[in-house]
């Protein structure tokens, strides 16, 4: 994925469809590494961490928004 700074400048439908994106990435990778086919298990904690940033310009840009 890529950094905050350029998460946090995408328009809320965008962020949204971006976190659906990775918890599908995420969800597909956990059950490939049940079954023994992921050779790379970092990319497990990387898209964990993409979830965790899109999370928090969601909520970010919520709070701006009712402010």
């Amino acid at each position: 994925m890529s950094t905050y700074k350029e998460i946090a400048e995408l328009a809320p439908s965008e962020i949204e469809t971006k976190l659906n994106e990775t918890r599908e990435k995420l969800l597909q990778l956990r059950l490939r590494k049940q079954t023994g086919q992921v050779e790379k298990t970092s990319e497990l904690r990387s898209l964990r961490k993409d979830v965790a940033r899109l999370e928090t310009a969601k909520t970010a840009k919520s709070k701006k928004a009712a402010a």
